[in-house]
C-alpha cells in the first residue's frame, strides 16, 4: 500500500465513525500506520522549512492513530517476565496483567533493535517509534505516536506523551513530562528538538516547539498560557492564536516569577510563576552537558 493509499484509506475509515468498527479494510490500514509508526517512516508531525514554528502536523496520521483506538477493543494482556538465578536459567516469573485497548498492546524490544532499556517498570505503547541508541531509565513511558530519536535518554519518571516528537541526543531528566495530544487532529504535538536539556520536573505542554541545543532548567513549565522573557535579547515570546510557544535555539530558560502589577496583587506583593530566558548556550554550557554522556 503507498502513502497515498494508505492515508486515503485512514481518511475514509476515520470518517465513517461507528461503522468503521469490526471492518477488516480498516484494520488492516491501521496495522499498516502501526508498523510504519513504529519504524518511524511515517510520524504525526514532520520537519517543514516554510512553516513558522519548523514542522508540520500530518493530521491523517493523528486519525490513524485515534481510528486504531475505535477499532481496539478492551482485552486482558498479560506481560510476562522471567527470574534468571546464580545458574542463568530461566523461569516462569509472575505476570504483570493488565487492560487495554488490543490495538495497543507493549512493544518488545530485543538487543538487535539498539534500544537500552533498563529493569524497573518502563512500558513503550506500540505505535511509538524509539530509535537505536535511546536510553530507557525506570521507570518511564513513552504513549502511542511518539517518536524518539536517536541518543536520546528518558530518565526515571519521564513521560513523552502521545504524539511528541523528540530529536537527537536530548536528555528528558527525572519527572519531566513531555505532553500529548490527539485531538484535535490539527493541534500541533510538542516538539523538542536536537540537542536538548530538559531539566528534571520540567513540564513541556500543549504544543509548546523548543529548538535544537536549548536547555530548560529545573521546575520550568511551558504552555500556551505563560509568556517567556528574554532577559538577553529583551523580548517576550507568546503562544498566538494558530501558533504554539516557541523557544528560541540554544536558549537557557529558568524558573522565574513576575510582579502582580494591579490590584489586589499588587498590594498584596504577589509574584506569579513565568520562565525568564536568562542566556543562550555557550561552551561552558555545553560542556557540563556534555557530562551525560557518561550515561549512555
Amino acid at each position: 500500500m503507498t502513502v497515498s493509499e494508505l492515508q486515503t484509506t485512514i481518511e475514509l475509515h476515520f470518517a465513517a465513525g461507528p461503522a468503521a468498527i469490526g471492518s477488516p479494510d480498516a484494520m488492516t490500514a491501521f496495522l499498516a500506520l502501526r508498523a510504519a509508526l513504529e519504524s518511524g517512516e511515517h510520524r504525526s508531525a514532520s520537519p517543514d522549512p516554510a512553516s513558522p514554528t519548523g514542522w508540520r502536523v500530518n493530521a491523517w496520521v493523528k486519525q490513524g492513530i485515534l481510528l486504531g483506538f475505535r477499532l481496539g477493543s478492551l482485552k486482558d494482556m498479560p506481560a510476562p517476565g522471567r527470574y534468571f538465578f546464580e545458574t542463568g536459567v530461566p523461569l516462569p516469573a509472575p505476570v504483570l496483567s493488565y487492560v487495554d485497548k488490543d490495538t495497543y498492546p507493549v512493544r518488545h524490544f530485543s538487543a538487535a533493535d539498539g534500544v537500552r532499556i533498563v529493569p524497573g517498570g518502563s512500558s513503550i505503547r506500540a505505535g511509538a517509534y524509539v530509535a537505536r541508541g535511546v536510553v530507557c531509565m525506570p521507570p518511564m513511558y513513552i504513549n502511542a505516536g511518539a517518536y524518539v530519536d536517536e541518543g536520546t535518554m528518558v530518565d526515571s519518571h519521564a513521560l513523552v506523551g502521545s504524539c511528541a516528537q523528540i530529536g537527537k541526543r536530548v536528555h528528558l531528566s527525572a519527572a519531566a513530562q513531555i505532553g500529548g495530544v490527539l485531538e484535535p487532529i490539527n493541534a500541533s504535538p510538542v516538539v523538542i528538538e536536537d540537542d536538548v536539556l530538559v531539566g528534571g520536573n520540567c513540564g513541556v505542554y500543549e504544543g509548546t516547539v523548543v529548538k535544537k541545543q536549548a536547555v530548560l532548567g529545573t521546575g520550568t513549565i511551558l504552555n500556551r498560557s505563560t509568556p517567556v522573557y528574554d532577559l538577553v535579547r529583551g523580548e517576550v515570546y507568546r503562544a498566538g492564536d494558530d501558533q504554539p510557544l516557541v523557544i528560541p535555539v540554544g536558549a537557557v530558560v529558568i524558573a522565574g516569577s513576575r510582579a502582580v502589577t494591579s490590584g489586589h496583587g499588587k498590594d498584596w506583593g504577589i509574584s506569579i510563576y513565568t520562565p525568564v530566558i536568562v542566556k543562550y548556550r555557550d561552551e561552558k554550557t555545553g560542556a557540563r552537558i556534555q557530562l551525560e554522556d557518561l550515561l549512555r
